[in-house]
């Protein structure tokens, strides 16, 4: 036994668990929002890719070593030195995000945009729509359902093709560039905390979340290869790991790289799966917009088993009256529903969500990681979190669309935030009660412990 936990992994054996890594964080779904932010922040690219890059990149990372120090066997348990009604709560809106309220009707709503409407008449984009997501998730309940393997295989051959298809597009995009990046235009959001904007915009890919409730999976292949040693496991998991969150930096960059560029020739589009798809277009033909339709198609539908499947799961295990199938019925008509809102409500919506997740998720990875030094000592958590959730909750309200914006009690919400939270005009309401929560705890934990309370 001694020995199994003492193996240490090959060459090959970190590139496989790096490209395991990848294929977690990189989806087809997430194309859209640095080309977005690359078109919004003109020749400000630069710092826009630094802060899209922290929580796009750096953040899913952390989120990974944060599941391996705690051996947390998924987000429940992750959130549980909180207590166990946040856990559960904490839990249920991860799962809800990621399932059937945005990530899994994103992924539908992305591969429709890219493949589909381009082919379609204006007037039946609408009818297109609505038959093409019936199709998709029909699809992926069967699948799902079934709990077949067969599109984990085809991922294995998709994401190399994938990427072959995206450097060619960047390769041809450098080569013949649509516009020159010292001189393309800023939109007015970006002209100034353009670093800020960006780490917001990173937000969007959800990856941190998704490193929380499906980095287990990561977790237990490290562990079959070396044993149950946690500590190589972590190790293993941050090289590794930095290998996968390089080349996702790197395919970020140029993405929005590539945005910016397209300022010289297209306008500003609606989202990034419109871009992507004239920009496809625009250098490789009819002929390369329909293969990059079926890899994103493939790619996209990959991604929605994934989510789905495990919103079945955990909801199964955590509210019983429905089995693992019962929930997964739920969950595909309900992304459905979600999906012929369109990908801009979509995103839209997803906004105040995550505006309010995102600053939990970040407190309780920062916690997890330094957990070992205070022995998740339950008061640093709590106290922590209280102070996080009040900036959180004035985030979620005051980013919330219409009908909600604009009425009476959203705008005495946005004056008080405005008013009494420092950061909040930058969308960093969050961020100073939290550092005073955590000094608060930490120094209760402090006196709990010279007092012999713990």
């Amino acid at each position: 036994m001694k020995e199994a936990q003492e193996k240490k992994l090959t060459t090959k054996q970190y590139l496989i668990v790096a490209s395991m890594i990848f294929a977690l964080f990189f989806g087809a779904g997430n194309l859209i929002f640095p080309l977005h932010l690359g078109q919004l922040a003109g020749k400000n690219w630069g710092p826009a890719a630094i802060g899209f890059s922290i929580t796009g990149v750096v953040l899913p990372l952390l989120s990974l070593l944060a599941v391996a120090i705690t051996r947390s066997n998924g987000v429940y348990q992750i959130g549980l030195p909180v207590g166990k009604v946040f856990a559960l709560l904490f839990m249920t809106l991860i799962q809800l995000t990621m399932g059937p309220l945005f990530a899994a009707p994103r992924n539908a709503t992305v591969a429709y945009t890219v493949g589909v409407a381009p082919l379609l008449p204006k007037q039946f984009q609408g009818g297109g729509l609505i038959v093409f997501t019936a199709i998709f998730f029909a699809i992926v309940f069967v699948i799902a359902y079934n709990e077949s393997d067969i599109l984990s295989s085809l991922g294995k051959i998709l994401n190399p093709i994938f990427l072959v298809l995206l450097f060619l597009v960047f390769v041809i995009a450098f080569a013949r560039p649509l516009g020159n990046l010292g001189t393309v235009p800023v939109s007015k959001a970006y002209a100034q905390e353009t670093i800020v904007k960006g780490f917001l915009e990173g937000y969007n890919t959800m990856d941190a979340l998704a490193g929380l409730a499906f980095g287990v999976t990561v977790v237990t292949a490290i562990k079959e290869l070396i044993g149950n040693n946690e500590s190589e496991t972590a190790k293993i998991t941050a090289k590794s790991g930095l290998i996968a969150v390089i080349a996702i930096g790197v395919i970020y960059t140029l993405l929005i790289m590539v945005g910016a560029m397209s300022l010289g020739h297209f306008g500003i589009t609606s989202d990034g799966g419109v871009l992507l798809s004239h920009i496809v277009r625009y250098y490789a033909g009819i002929f390369g917009q329909a293969l990059l339709a079926v890899l994103v198609f493939l790619a996209c539908l990959t991604t929605a088993v994934g989510v789905l499947a495990a919103f079945a799961l955990d909801f199964s295990a955590h509210y019983t009256k429905f089995s693992y199938k019962g929930w997964l019925t739920i969950a595909c008509i309900g992304s459905f529903a979600t999906a012929n809102l369109g990908l801009d409500k979509i995103i839209h919506w997803s906004l105040p969500v995550l505006m309010f997740l995102y600053p939990l998720a970040i407190v309780l990875i920062i916690l997890s990681l330094f957990s070992p030094f205070f022995k998740k000592d339950r008061v640093i958590y709590q106290i922590t979190m209280a102070l996080t959730l009040i900036p959180a909750t004035f985030d979620l309200i005051t980013n919330l669309p219409a009908p909600i914006a604009g009425t009476p009690f959203y705008n005495a919400v946005s004056r008080i935030r405005l008013q009494y939270l420092p950061f909040a005009n930058v969308g960093l309401a969050w961020v100073v009660p939290t550092i005073l929560g955590l000094v608060i705890g930490v120094l209760v934990h402090i006196w709990r412990r010279k007092s012999n309370r713990i």
